[in-house]
């Protein structure tokens, strides 16, 4: 099985690396050449969405720290 991480960096993007693809909301492929690390925007500042160009530093401040999401409602 392909193994993908996600790392959320405080004050900054998503870092994915591993075996991924990215589509747009048409099923599109990014070209991505080969890279197996790219950084996803969460600032929304980037002139390069949807990845991460750098704009976001001392813009954005998110200090990352993982939690636990509260249980899924359940479906009646």
């Amino acid at each position: 099985m392909a193994s993908t991480k996600i790392t959320v960096k405080s004050n900054g993007s998503l870092k994915v690396e591993g075996d991924f693809e990215i589509v747009d909301m048409e099923g599109n492929f990014y070209g991505l050449e080969g890279r197996e690390i790219i950084s996803i925007c969460r600032c929304g500042l980037s002139q390069n969405k949807p990845f991460c160009d750098g704009s976001h530093k001392g813009h954005f401040e998110h200090d990352a720290k993982a939690f636990n999401l509260p249980p899924r409602k359940s479906v009646n």
